[in-house]
């Protein structure tokens, strides 16, 4: 074992150094001429191990040093120009038959586009992983004005979905003990509830009720994928400001009956569409269950990112038949900032139970994207709660409304299946009701 270790530092060090080749002849001025389409067709036609990896370092390097719009540029080049090997394809067209099973699989190879090869070539020089996320984030972010880039976006995105499975990922309990250069990631990436700085974090990591559990990948090893913050309680919260403030009454962890999942961030922009939530709240009930054997809910206290809006546009559209004269009424009032009445707060839940239950998107699938993601996982949505949270993004997202949902582990699959074939939401009845009155 100590020698297969030493072994694999050895040639990760090997690859490094040769990889390194390539910086050193940026530094010395002789890749400014570089063209990087070439230099691309060259790196897949090159066999030889060593001038590989200082080629794709070179490409990696020269791409980074570009300037935004001209690395768009070349991104575009790449796309149009690296398609499938045509004569390769057609010829296994040509040879495919029905129900061969061997031709069929040679037209798939086929059809690969060479794109794919590109960015596997890539990804061969130490620390380039990282960099390809990068790269795609940045795709990513340029897509709606260069659409010619959607199919190497496909491309990253199958690869992602492959190098990124569960079985590459490791969970980590992430506490106060936890490297400073981890730690100032989760305040940075934290996007559901804004860390305010390093004592508010010691509170999430630290506190004997708190805690935060991280997907890592071992090629990006100090960079979390995804994380869950998780708070022990004696009950279901309705409001997020007991969670998050600092002066508070601790709670022994092995006087908790209850495990809120108050806050999921994704961390890697260029890894969306990569899902590794369902494996993360699998993963963390699993190991709080076997550290904590008295706890006996898992429930989410989640915001409605799109209820506001959804309602505005509805409002504006006339378009959904549930907005009737006092729901326009009820959403000019929370426009104004009024105070509301009882039937008005009544009112808004109602109208928080239609957007969540009945407003849908692409393939049926419920508008609101955190609904999504935890119905899609296999959980029930359980209640719904008004000044819940009264930060600005509270507001300006829903109005301060967030709910709960249920993670039953019996019913899990079950709803997660019903869900995933007919976009059943899983939802307690008393919900049902209020959104049909």
């Amino acid at each position: 074992m100590i020698a297969s270790a030493a072994s694999t530092r050895f040639l990760s060090d090997m690859f490094r150094r040769i990889a390194g080749g390539g910086r050193q002849r940026a530094a010395n001025g002789e890749d400014e001429s570089l063209d990087l389409v070439e230099a691309c067709h060259r790196l897949l036609t090159d066999h030889g191990e060593a001038s590989g990896l200082v080629m794709a370092r070179r490409i990696l390097d020269r791409l980074e040093a570009l300037e935004r719009d001209e690395r768009q540029d070349i991104l575009v080049q790449i796309a149009a120009t690296f398609g499938p090997d045509e004569a390769k394809l057609k010829q296994a067209i040509a040879n495919w038959t029905p129900g061969d099973v061997t031709t069929a699989r040679a037209l798939h190879f086929a059809a690969e586009p060479r794109s794919q090869a590109l960015i596997r070539a890539l990804n061969r020089v130490p620390g380039a992983t990282a960099r390809l996320v990068n790269l795609r984030a940045e795709l990513l972010s340029c897509l709606a004005a260069r659409p010619q880039l959607a199919g190497l976006d496909l491309d990253f995105r199958h690869l992602f979905l492959s190098w990124f499975n569960r079985g590459f990922l490791e969970i980590r309990h992430i506490d106060w003990s936890t490297s400073a250069a981890i730690l100032e990631k989760i305040i940075a990436y934290e996007a559901v509830h804004e860390i305010q700085g390093w004592e508010d974090l010691r509170q999430r990591v630290g506190s004997p009720d708190r805690r935060l559990f991280a997907f890592f990948h071992p090629a990006m090893p100090d960079e979390p994928l995804i994380f869950v913050e998780v708070a022990l309680t004696a009950d279901t919260p309705e409001a997020i400001a007991p969670i998050l403030k600092s002066q508070r009454k601790g709670l022994e962890p092995d006087q908790a009956t209850t495990a809120v999942f108050y806050s999921i961030s994704n961390c890697q922009k260029g890894l969306r569409g990569v899902s590794f939530g369902s494996f993360l709240i699998k993963q963390v009930v699993e190991e709080l269950s076997r550290e904590l054997p008295g706890l006996k809910r898992f429930v989410t206290l989640s915001p409605v990112p799109g209820l506001r809006s959804w309602a505005l546009a509805a409002a504006k559209s006339g378009a959904v038949p549930q907005l009737d004269e006092a729901s326009l009424a009820l959403i000019q009032a929370l426009e104004e900032g009024q105070a509301l009445s009882d039937d008005q707060g009544q009112q808004l839940r109602r109208l928080a139970a239609c957007y969540l239950l009945e407003a849908r998107r692409g393939a049926g699938r419920v508008a609101d994207p955190v609904a999504h993601f935890h119905l899609g996982n296999g959980a029930e949505l359980e209640a719904i709660h008004l000044n819940a949270d009264l930060s600005d993004a509270g507001q300006t997202n829903a109005w301060g409304v967030m709910v709960n949902y249920h993670y039953d582990g019996a019913k899990i699959e079950e709803r997660h299946q019903a869900y995933a074939n007919s976009h059943t939401v899983a939802a307690k009845s008393a919900l049902r009701a209020l959104a049909s009155s």
